[in-house]
Formats: structure tokens, C-alpha cells, sequence
């Protein structure tokens, strides 16, 4: 069992129109865009990046927004919800909040005993805030939601399948531990992760699979501490019979990528270098930056990206 994993580092997802997106994500949530920067593979969509004061390792949720892209269809072999955690007592501002910003399909239910309050993102993404009492990790306070009541980083993501046997045991591997089980959903953490260290496998057997568009998310990372971490890492899941990727140089942190018996792509992602590496925390996300690869491509890009709200 592996113990360089963390928890998330960040979860990556499709959408459909970028300031849309960002004015979900910096006005209804009140999270920090920490990071304006383009896809590395496709350098004419944006990659947005959100989260708390310095994006943060587990706190990050970051956005390829395709403008002609279609609606993502849920089903299996995808990440279903995606968790974030508020401070004890505050589901009832949230609530009034998101219902008074306009969002969709809000609803309170109950999961392995904790009050959650389901909601959809823009394109129909598939979140939810739950209650963590003691959660140290510093908020984005500079938004317009009270630091009282503010997003402290991830809690969990489900992971939806047909099977989840394989990928339970994946997980393992990678050092969680079984919690819990609901119904259908088993839950797994890492003791002492990041506070994003929770896992839930949703088993549903039969199920179509999913169609990747606007509101699916397109991969989930975890987190390690360096790039030494993240080779051995890389060693270990290759040894075990896992096709991973080389290191690759995302800028910001370095990533490797491999599927999960249950089809979802998973990355392990390092905390290093940071979001910092190329502006200032306190203009983080201001300015469009931009990989080495494509800087010449600046004027165009400037010119033809759709421009973003503050």
C-alpha cells in the first residue's frame, strides 16, 4: 500500500461557456480564479483554475470551457459529485444563497449521516457543500461570501460505476481505507490526508456510460507532495500493471495520468511547484498566462478568447 497520496489535488471538468463559468464559480461561490490559462493541447480554450487564496492542493477546481462542445451525458465510468466543505451550521445560508443566485435543482439530503445540500453547476455538474466541523483549512475571504461561511477546499468526490471492485481495491493501493457503506455507496479515506481525502464508490450495476460533454468532468487528481513522491508513485502503479503516462510539465505542478479498471482517468498531480510560480499571490488569476509552447500565439489568443468578468 502506497502512502505518498494525499488526497485531491483537483478535479477537472468541461463546460460550455467560459465566463459563465467563472461567474459561477468567483460570484455564486465565492471562490477565487487563481489561475487564467489555456488548454495545453488545445491552446484556442481556456484552462481555468479556482479555489481558495493560493489554490491550494485539494481545494481547485479547474474548467476546459469548449464553446460548440454538447451536453455531457451522465452515466457510469465518471465522476458523479463532486463534494465541497462549509463550516458547521451554514448549509441554510448556502441554500438561500445559491436559491437567490438562481441555481439549479437545489436539494437537501442525507449521506452517511451528514446533511448535504445537492446543487448543479451550469452546464448540469453534479455538486454538493456538507458540513465539516473543525476544518482548519484557510477560505478565499476576498469573494462576497462571509469568511464565516465560505468553501474550505474539496470534501469528497463519487466515483459512479457498474463494478466497483476493481477500482476499490485500486484505492487501496493507493492508500485508503474503507469508512463506510450506504446502500450502494462505499466510502474511503486517507487517515490524515489534506482534508480532501474521502472517496465514495457508487455501484450501479447495468448502467449506460457516460458521454463526455458540458458538465462532466473529464479527470480527478490526487495529490503528492513532490515529484519524488510522484515517481514513486508512477513506479509502483506501473509495476502493478497500470499503464501510466510519463511526467508531464503542466507548469504549475507536474502530472501523470492513467485509466481506472472502472474507465475514470486518474492523475496524481504534485503540490510543487504552485500556482505562484509565474505572478504574485495577490494577482493570482488576473493575467492570461500562457505555456512556453504557445506564447507566440499571445495575440490571438487575446483577441479571439472570450473575455472573462472580474
Amino acid at each position: 500500500m502506497l502512502d505518498q497520496i494525499k488526497g485531491l489535488h483537483h478535479v477537472t471538468s468541461m463546460a460550455r461557456d467560459a465566463n459563465e463559468n467563472n461567474q459561477f464559480f468567483t460570484h455564486k461561490l465565492g471562490l477565487r480564479r487563481v489561475k487564467t490559462t489555456v488548454n495545453f493541447d488545445a491552446p484556442d480554450v481556456y484552462h481555468l483554475y479556482y479555489g481558495d487564496e493560493k489554490g491550494t492542493p485539494g481545494s481547485v477546481m479547474t474548467y476546459f470551457p469548449f464553446p460548440n462542445i454538447g451536453k455531457g451525458r451522465p452515466g457510469v465510468g465518471e465522476v458523479g459529485t463532486t463534494v465541497f466543505a462549509v463550516p458547521k451550521g451554514t448549509l441554510g445560508y448556502w441554500e438561500k444563497r445559491l436559491a437567490d443566485q438562481g441555481v439549479g435543482n437545489i436539494s437537501r439530503e442525507k449521506s452517511f449521516g451528514q446533511d448535504r445540500l445537492h446543487f448543479d453547476g451550469p452546464d448540469a455538474d453534479s455538486f454538493a457543500f456538507v458540513e465539516v466541523a473543525d476544518d482548519n483549512r484557510a477560505a478565499w475571504t476576498q469573494g462576497d461570501v462571509p469568511a464565516d461561511e465560505a468553501i474550505r477546499g474539496f470534501h469528497s468526490a463519487s466515483l459512479r460505476l457498474r463494478d466497483g471492485g476493481a477500482t476499490e481495491e485500486l484505492l487501496k493501493f493507493m492508500g485508503y481505507q474503507n469508512v463506510d457503506t450506504s446502500g450502494n455507496v462505499k466510502r474511503l479515506a486517507i487517515p490524515g490526508g489534506n482534508g480532501a481525502e474521502t472517496i465514495d464508490i457508487e455501484t450501479v450495476p447495468g448502467a449506460s456510460f457516460a458521454d463526455l460533454g458540458a458538465g462532466s468532468v473529464h479527470h480527478i487528481a490526487f495529490a503528492v507532495e513532490n515529484r519524488a513522491k510522484q515517481l514513486e508513485v508512477r513506479k509502483a502503479l506501473v509495476d502493478a500493471g497500470y499503464h501510466v503516462t510519463p511526467v508531464i510539465d503542466r507548469d504549475y505542478f507536474w502530472a501523470i495520468y492513467f485509466r481506472t479498471p472502472g474507465g475514470v482517468l486518474f492523475e496524481i498531480a504534485t503540490n510543487e511547484p504552485g500556482f505562484d510560480r509565474d505572478e504574485d499571490t495577490a494577482h493570482l488569476g488576473e493575467a492570461l498566462k500562457l505555456p512556453t509552447q504557445h506564447a507566440h500565439l499571445r495575440a490571438y489568443l487575446e483577441k479571439h478568447l472570450q473575455p472573462l468578468a472580474a
